[in-house]
């Protein structure tokens, strides 16, 4: 058994953006930059804003935060984002998921310029992707290519299944799959929570993804042996024997389904890591095309 170390990769992917950045800062006006826009203090939101600063920091890539408060309206988000989509020193932003139930997450989505959203959820960006035309690529699932592309995992012909259909990590990965090339040319089976004898499906996975948002849900007796498997999610369990009173866990439970897989991606450091360093790939192609303009 292998492990699919994501920070391990997300590490060289910065090292390979920090390079690129110093030679735009060398001899541009500028160098990249990212916003973020946050509204609210959700506590998993603002650890993951905080972690998307520190990764941009670490490659050179300009960042920046707005700091928006719970009441905040629609009309002054999408204001927000207007000023953003406008502004010519950002290259790319995101709206931090999920928004205040009173706020309209596709309307804000849509607001976004495609070129600018780094997060690949507006539906032009999700059009092309099915098109297989170049695009902004949803992170996660961008990430997850990355992780089979660098530990070089045969996809071509493999029976790949994914568990979870959401338009932000299911859907897009199980289309980016079943396209030509590589990381590719898979024969892909979408799984959901009203699919019947699901783990009839699970035991013939050559690929397993598995982003259903139930924590160590998928066991041993639902993973083939030597199947790879690639865990997103991540869960808060509470622990008494952990000095925080909790430990930290995927979809998958890791224990029992290492013992069968060939390769399998751990909770916490398998595909988070992978989501921010492909975000930066993001922000590092939307300043390149704006730099082309």
């Amino acid at each position: 058994m292998k492990i699919i170390d994501g920070k391990l990769i997300s590490e060289q992917i910065k090292k390979e953006i920090a390079k690129e950045v110093v030679q735009f800062v060398d001899n541009e006006p500028r160098g990249p930059h990212l916003a973020a826009v946050i509204v609210g203090n959700d506590p998993a939101s603002m650890t993951y804003v905080g972690a998307k600063e520190r990764a941009c920091k670490s490659v050179g890539i300009t960042s920046s935060v707005y700091n928006l408060s719970e009441q905040t309206t629609e009309e002054e988000l999408l204001q927000l984002v207007d000023f953003l989509n406008e502004d010519p020193d950002v290259d790319g932003f995101i709206v931090q998921l999920p928004l205040p139930a009173h706020l309209d997450e596709q309307k804000v989505i849509n607001a976004i310029r495609p070129e600018k959203d780094v997060d690949g959820f507006h539906p032009i960006n999700l059009g092309k992707m099915v098109l297989g035309i170049d695009t902004m690529v949803s992170a996660t699932p961008n990430g997850i290519l990355e992780l089979l592309s660098r530990y070089k995992i045969d996809t071509a012909g493999k029976h790949c299944v994914v568990v979870g259909r959401s338009n932000i990590v299911g859907t897009p990965v199980s289309i980016l799959l079943s396209r030509k090339g590589y990381p590719g040319d898979a024969t892909v089976t979408l799984c959901h929570s009203k699919t019947p004898n699901l783990s009839e499906l699970t035991l013939q996975a050559d690929i397993l993804i598995v982003a259903i948002g139930k924590p160590e849900f998928v066991d041993e007796s639902m993973v083939k042996s030597g199947a790879v498997v690639i865990d997103v999610g991540i869960h808060r369990i509470e622990d008494s024997t952990k000095n925080n009173g909790y430990r930290l866990v995927g979809d998958v439970n890791f224990n029992s389904v290492s013992k069968k897989a060939s390769h399998i991606s751990p909770v916490p450091g398998g595909v988070g890591p992978m989501t921010i360093a492909a975000l930066l790939m993001n922000t590092l192609k939307a300043f390149k095309t704006s730099q082309i303009k």
